[in-house]
């Protein structure tokens, strides 16, 4: 039994050796692809099931929300190259130099408006898809330090994420803990508003500098800022609901349009065959860069397939009960399960899903009311995995942000270092927890 067990640990102790080194050694995306596959494989070599280990591997392949994550990041590396190969990166920059705009503005309205569209969209993975491409390249160019740019934009994507209505983890939180959605939002707000408040001023502080990095400049006149479109297409598409991959796929379309009928693209700069068996141009250069992050995603889900079928997440609900002896104690173990569910699945709203009832179980045994339940796990389970540097919430945005600059190093452990956004709000759910903080009896109980 004993040795058994061990065997199944197997692939989570590799991986987190693996993911440690990776962060120490402040690796790119491809240092955790490595750990991911590593403890695949080693699992794979100590597993007595191989069988029905191999069946869990392709599982994990077999999410919905894989699927869709991977098609949307090669398409929006894609639309990125578009807009940053057109030159309206430069033109738009230059412009806002001749109009004095400082990098510490630019850097806290970036963070602003990247609130304000994941707050419209409910989607932070969307945002940081969507404005990385453009506020990026300009942001570094002004002079911001280029960790703090990108940490700009994923605080601000988690923001809408964690508090918008129509967010999968506003919505997993509060269905799983029969709240009512109106009061989760009403009382979210008590923390995300002056978190959000407090990384405004912090990136406008952190913001400053005078180290700009200039762009090879491919700017034709005015012309460029046309693609501005395409970004903006993207936007209103997925406010109106349209799926991202749509949204993604018809900013593409129309980027290439305007690229074509305005002289900004030729043909052969999107697509050529120069013979030799190759294939060159924006568009395959574009889908082959992405691939870096595209295999770390399968490695990612394969592991979450291991992991559904060792029934950890299980073990994790059964040590919440454990260790709730108490009112605050509750309350912490429910952050914490949530945020350890999160960082091994590396998908905050899977955690949601798996420990809901037992979350819902220890609020009715603590009498802690049900949208207090709901923030804990969202506000502070979500906080906690967004700090981890293999989750989505650090890997796509340093992916998203090497392909807006390619001469730049950006790890996924740079972003956690300047996400100030779930940094806050994990210290305030803590205090929160402590001090008693928003809480008040549970009136369904």
């Amino acid at each position: 039994m004993i040795i058994r067990e061990i065997r199944r640990s197997v692939p989570l102790i590799a991986a987190a050796i693996m993911i440690a080194i990776a962060a120490f050694n402040a690796s790119d995306v491809s240092g955790y692809t490595l750990a991911f596959f590593v403890a695949i494989i080693a699992g794979a070599i100590t597993t007595d099931d191989r069988r029905g280990y191999a069946a869990a591997v392709m599982n994990g392949l077999s999410d919905q929300m894989f699927g869709t994550v991977s098609v949307a990041i090669i398409l929006a590396s894609i639309a990125g190259s578009l807009v940053s190969k057109s030159g309206m990166i430069e033109t738009l920059s230059g412009m806002l130099l001749n109009l004095n705009v400082s990098a510490s503005t630019f850097t806290a309205m970036s963070f602003l408006l990247c609130c304000v569209l994941s707050m419209s969209t409910g989607t932070s993975v969307g945002t940081y898809i969507i404005t990385t491409p453009v506020f990026f390249p300009i942001g570094v160019q002004l002079g911001t330090d280029p960790a703090v740019m990108i940490g700009a934009i994923a605080s601000g994507g988690l923001f809408g994420d964690n508090l918008a209505p129509i967010s999968d983890t506003t919505i997993a939180s509060s269905s799983t803990q029969h709240a009512d959605m109106a009061e989760v939002v009403r009382t979210r707000s008590r923390y995300s508003i002056p978190v959000a408040v407090i990384c405004f001023f912090l990136f406008l502080v952190m913001g400053k500098g005078s180290n700009a990095i200039t762009l090879e400049n491919t700017a034709t006149g005015l012309y460029p800022l046309l693609m501005l479109a395409v970004p903006f297409a993207v936007i209103v598409l997925c406010l109106k609901h349209f799926s991202l991959v749509t949204s993604l796929s018809a900013g593409i379309i129309i980027g290439i349009a305007i690229g074509l009928l305005s002289g900004v693209f030729v043909p052969s700069d999107l697509i050529r065959y120069p013979g030799n068996f190759s294939v060159e141009g924006i568009i395959i250069e574009s889908i082959e860069g992405s691939a870096s992050t595209v295999f770390m995603l399968i490695g990612a889900f394969m592991f979450l397939g291991i992991l559904n079928a060792t029934n950890t997440i299980e073990r994790i609900a059964a040590g919440m009960s454990k260790t709730a002896f108490g009112r605050k104690s509750a309350e912490l173990s429910i952050m914490i399960a949530i945020g350890i569910g999160g960082m091994l699945t590396g998908v905050c709203t899977v955690s949601m899903i798996a420990l809901g009832p037992i979350v819902h179980a220890i609020g009715e045994r603590f009498n802690i009311k049900n949208s207090r339940c709901a923030n804990l796990m969202d506000c502070g389970g979500l906080s906690l995995t967004a700090l981890a540097p293999w989750t989505v919430h650090a890997v796509l945005p340093a992916s998203l942000a090497i392909s807006a600059f390619p001469s730049l190093e950006i790890a996924p452990i740079d972003v956690v270092a300047h996400n100030f956004y779930p940094m806050l709000m994990a210290a305030l759910i803590l205090i929160s927890i402590i001090t008693g903080f928003g809480s008040t009896r549970n009136e369904n109980t």
